[in-house]
């Protein structure tokens, strides 16, 4: 189903880049304000000038964020920053780090694959995308013609045969590139130029559908780039670099895949809708109180975090409320979602948190209509629920909605039936950094 093929990367230059750690980024859409101006003033080359731009009010059509990453973009290569491997490979990359007080370890295959659109069934997204989000990468993608980051996605491989042929294709050689993030991450990769290994890397995939875990703003801009090019561009054909784009593919039973909960934090939300909430609330779901004032504080956030994932098997979600001294969690009533969504709903979207949160309280509790839900400026995501909690406790947001994390088979049996989760129900820990290795996208 799935057509991949290697490709010749473009790598920072470790002649002129003396240490990786100085210039790769998180993806664009997890960069906080802060850490923009931090990534900002770390190099000035960091891949943050291309993917996650300054923007400024003096800002014009023809001087932006996006036309000023095409003048780094060049100017790199061009200086020779930025070079291209010589010969096409498959990039195996391995990212070792800590989780629950133990090292793991998750390798992941970067490649080029080909596009397909969602309904051929090769390509599966899993959740909706914010569409001022699309439009400002699709312009980023005219201007840079380059693939950035790749796609973090996923692939069925139960008897694990790429996954341990990979590994054992490493175990006995000395990576390429071997570094240590500021986040105490270890980094490798190996190029794979061996044309046997191409062969039956693409066979394998050649009836596998491939699942899409973190980027599907990414890839579809990247379909939404390559029309514009066939409408656009008069030598457009089958052959053009745009028919494909870069990800980066890793098995659904590696033990390296972690799925942490994507916390909300809202703005814009009422007094007068916060201070009716837990009352509305309580016809759906049953509410737990957590007094949370001044003393045991760290201890009642403890008990308040432990209950949530005590509750991991039913939908069970918590609230926390700007000048509100106290923490809830709503565990929702037997048979509510059946009965108020039988019809719009299929089961197995329905029963999910995040369509809990989605459809129930954001859409029938608080009113939200799609446009709201479309504006990705009043809402925030973390993974961490304590900065979720500090953060509207300092006022910076209204109202955080705590999760516990959507689990690798949901995500599976949603995208294989064809269904969208709503926006960021997911969030796969640790991210796949930007700036390890770069596709173009011209001839």
């Amino acid at each position: 189903m799935a057509k991949v093929i290697p490709f010749r990367g473009i790598f920072y230059n470790p002649s002129k880049v003396n240490s990786l750690v100085d210039v790769i980024a998180p993806p664009f859409d997890v960069i906080s304000k802060e850490e923009q101006e931090h990534l900002h003033s770390c190099h000035p080359q960091n891949i943050i000038r291309l993917t996650l731009g300054k923007a400024f009010k003096t800002d014009t059509n023809d001087n932006n964020p996006y036309t000023r990453a095409a003048g780094y973009l060049g100017k790199w290569r061009s200086d020779k920053i930025l070079v291209r491997d010589e010969t096409e490979a498959l990039y195996l990359t391995s990212h070792e780090f800590p989780y629950e007080n133990k090292s793991v370890i998750r390798y992941g295959l970067i490649v080029l694959v080909g596009l397909e659109s969602f309904e051929k069934g090769v390509v599966l997204p899993h959740e909706k995308t914010f569409s001022n989000v699309r439009s400002k990468r699709l312009e980023l993608m005219k201007a840079c013609k380059t693939n950035l980051s790749a796609i973090f996605s996923l692939y069925p491989d139960i008897e694990n045969q790429i996954h341990n042929r990979l590994k054992g294709e490493a175990s006995d050689k000395t990576p390429d590139l071997h570094f240590t993030d500021q986040e105490g991450h270890t980094h490798r990769l190996w190029r794979i130029f061996d044309k046997n290994i191409h062969e039956a890397i693409a066979q394998f995939f050649e009836d596998k559908p491939i699942f899409i875990a973190d980027g599907h703003h990414r890839y579809e801009t990247a379909l939404n780039y390559r029309d514009w090019l066939s409408t656009n561009n008069s030598n457009f054909d089958d052959s053009h670099p745009a028919n494909y784009v870069m990800m980066y593919l890793c098995s659904m039973e590696d033990p390296g895949l972690i799925i942490l909960p994507a916390h909300r934090m809202l703005d814009e939300v009422s007094p007068a809708l916060r201070m009716s909430f837990i009352s509305r609330a309580a016809e759906f779901f049953d509410v737990i109180t957590f007094p949370f004032k001044a003393v045991d504080r760290d201890q009642v956030r403890d008990e308040f975090l432990s209950a949530l994932k005590a509750n991991w098997l039913k939908n069970c979600i918590g609230v926390f409320m700007k000048d509100c001294p106290e923490l809830y969690l709503l565990v929702l009533k037997p048979r509510i979602m059946e009965r108020m969504f039988r019809d719009e709903l299929p089961e197995t979207l329905r029963n999910i948190d995040v369509t809990v949160l989605t459809r129930l309280i954001f859409m029938e509790l608080l009113g939200f209509d799609q446009a709201r839900l479309d504006n990705e400026k009043l809402i925030a995501y973390t993974s961490d629920a304590g900065k979720a909690i500090d953060a509207v406790e300092a006022g910076k947001h209204d109202i955080a909605f705590i999760l516990n994390p959507t689990k690798i088979e949901q995500v599976r049996n949603i995208a294989e039936s064809g269904l969208i989760m709503p926006r960021k129900a997911t969030y796969f820990f640790p991210k796949v950094i930007t700036g390890q290795v770069m596709n173009p996208l011209s001839r």
